[in-house]
């Protein structure tokens, strides 16, 4: 089993508005309304891949009652601790015209102390049955930045496989309680070591510098696939994976589809190169379709083919 936990679960609205301008008045060609949330996303993904996967997180108000009944609606299982105050609703709005996306994310709900308490203890008890457990998105606005941190540690003691996809405070304090693969974007990591970079070696260079921080793996995503420092034999390994850019409709979730598609692959044993062509494979099949997380398996498999693979040697490594 995999678990996906999502503390600032949300529903999620995706508009398609040729031609969007603020301050105007516009009519959607398309829409979407579903539970979202980047556990949510990853855990949606999974459940189309054929994976045994749970959902959850917290749910508040009547848009925790909304986003618990979309995951039924989607056989999603999922099992969220109820909160007083109201879950978040994101709304993203997608030009076709032009190829942009805006973005507007709630903030999200309060939680108490003892809510906090109820989802540990719902956690740890769900984790006993459960082989990987990902930790993924924003942390709601009252609740402290180490908690990922102290989860992580916990489920360490159960040997369970810890995931991390997060950012900010919570991704700083995060990596450095040793979680067992850590999956930022380009952003998420300019911002974890502190500068801007660009170009292939200084990529590879930044997800090791991420890697001495604690985590066993690192995975970058980027918009053509991903860097990842991975163990090969007990020994780092640096690997770049990348795929034609499609056209894309929607690039909302499409680093949720590449965990998600990475973490299925790896569940059901496949090798290393096989997990990180499924995640690239995912990422790029998910970028077609309005609505985050969502993929055709077996297009994702056929673009598995399409996927370059290749071994990084940094400068510090050659000669």
């Amino acid at each position: 089993m995999i678990i996906t936990v999502t503390l600032n679960a949300a529903i999620d609205k995706s508009l398609s508005v040729p031609s969007f301008q603020l301050g105007r008045r516009h009519r959607t060609v398309e829409q979407r309304t579903m539970a979202g949330g980047k556990g949510v996303n990853i855990a949606r993904t999974l459940k189309t891949l054929g994976q045994p996967v749970i959902a959850t997180g917290f749910a508040g108000g009547t848009t925790g009652t909304h986003i618990v009944e979309k995951l039924t609606e989607e056989s999603i299982l999922n099992d969220f601790v109820r909160i007083r105050d109201e879950s978040r609703t994101n709304t993203s709005v997608l030009d076709p015209t032009k190829g942009e996306q805006t973005e507007i994310n709630e903030r999200g709900p309060s939680v108490s102390e003892r809510e906090v308490e109820l989802f540990r203890d719902k956690l740890l008890y769900l984790a006993r049955g459960a082989a990987i457990v990902v930790f993924a998105g924003s942390l709601p606005s009252d609740v402290e930045p180490d908690l990922y941190a102290g989860l992580i540690r916990d489920l360490e003691r159960m040997d369970v496989t810890t995931v991390l996809d997060t950012d900010g405070e919570p991704l700083r304090q995060g990596v450095r309680a040793e979680p067992d693969i850590v999956s930022p974007n380009v952003f998420e990591a300019e911002e974890l070591v502190g500068h801007e970079f660009s170009g292939e070696d200084e990529r590879a260079l930044v997800v090791r510098e991420i890697a001495a921080l604690g985590p066993r793996e690192t995975i970058m995503t980027v918009p053509d696939g991903c860097f990842a420092q991975v163990r090969v034999d007990g020994h780092p390994r640096m690997k770049r994976a990348r795929i034609e850019p499609r056209e894309p409709i929607a690039r909302r979730g499409s680093g949720d589809a590449f965990l998600a598609g990475y973490l299925a692959a790896r569940y059901e044993g496949r090798a290393l190169d096989q997990c990180l062509r499924l995640g690239v494979a995912c990422g790029a099949e998910s970028t077609g379709r309005l609505g985050a997380g969502m993929i055709e398996p077996r297009e994702a498999r056929r673009l598995m083919g399409d996927v370059e693979l290749s071994e990084v040697k940094l400068a510090a490594e050659v000669g």
